[in-house]
């Protein structure tokens, strides 16, 4: 386990409690492969792994936990919730259905990822998810929120802002800000919604053992998604390719928000045309 950069304290404790269960539903479209993120398929299983679970070792892929503290950053460093690096003169993202100011949920610097991040947010961009969370208008529900490009959600990669530029002043009502200082590099398997399109084939008891630990929940940089109603990767709508994991957020984790029942969302990006984004969550 590595931690960029390092910071001391484990913070992963408690982590696998937020594990919830799944409803089974029918895998469809095979999931994209993962660029800079798959390990070799090892001899043996790898360590933390049941050997009985040695199945589904050849689809290790790394991901990345962010190691947050409480607090904001620079408004181009990477962080959940705060204030966002917006472009000179630009307003405060605005929700398209009820006009008011949405909350920044996730900001990524490209300068501030491990490499295999750097390549799909690539330093001097930043990655921004602005999502409204108004009761009155619901506007999740109005706008069905759970699905990808809801006009209550802004999704977007942006030039990063010069060095030292100020950040906006943040509206009553924004959730505390989270810094994002390092990550920790970890290892991460696939949910048993992938199974078969992946040539899987575990028994129940396999199944119940590697649901006990992945796919990793809460936040996360690449990985497998934690799916929690099956498997929902978007289509590029440019090529019509599923796109890939990119960022996890998980409910009521580090940010204090629970997407419906405990749901889970994803941040998905396609492999050939990276300025195609969605987000899109489920819940139980």
């Amino acid at each position: 386990m590595m931690i960029y950069p390092a910071t001391g304290a484990a913070f992963l404790a408690g982590l696998l409690a937020l594990l919830r269960g799944r409803r089974a539903s029918a895998a469809h479209d095979a999931p994209p492969p993962a660029r800079g993120s798959a390990h070799p398929a090892p001899d043996d299983a790898p360590a933390g792994l049941p050997p009985d679970l040695a199945k589904v070792a050849a689809h290790r892929r790394t991901a990345y936990l962010p190691v947050v503290e409480d607090g904001d950053t620079v408004a181009a460093g990477s962080k959940l919730a705060g204030a966002p690096a917006l472009a000179p003169g630009e307003a405060w993202p605005a929700c398209a259905r009820c006009g008011r100011p949405m909350q920044l949920f996730v900001q990524l610097s490209g300068d501030e990822l491990p490499a295999a991040g750097r390549e799909r947010v690539r330093p001097g961009e930043l990655l921004q998810l602005f999502y409204c969370t108004s009761v009155e208008p619901h506007c999740e529900g109005e706008c069905e929120a759970w699905s990808p490009h809801a006009e209550s959600t802004l999704l977007r990669l942006v030039p990063a802002p010069p060095a030292g530029s100020a950040a906006p002043p943040v509206p009553p009502g924004m959730f505390p800000p989270r810094r994002i200082v390092g990550w920790t590099e970890v290892d991460d398997y696939p949910h048993y919604e992938e199974h078969d399109a992946l040539g899987v084939q575990l028994d129940d008891a396999e199944v119940d053992a590697l649901l006990d630990s992945y796919p990793l929940p809460g936040e996360k940089l690449l990985g497998w998604p934690n799916w929690v109603q099956g498997e929902e990767y978007p289509r590029c709508r440019s090529c019509g390719s599923p796109m890939e994991l990119l960022f996890q957020v998980d409910s009521e984790h580090d940010l204090p928000y629970m997407f419906g029942d405990l749901g889970t969302g994803h941040v998905t990006q396609c492999g050939k045309h990276r300025e195609e984004l969605a987000f899109g969550w489920a819940c139980h």
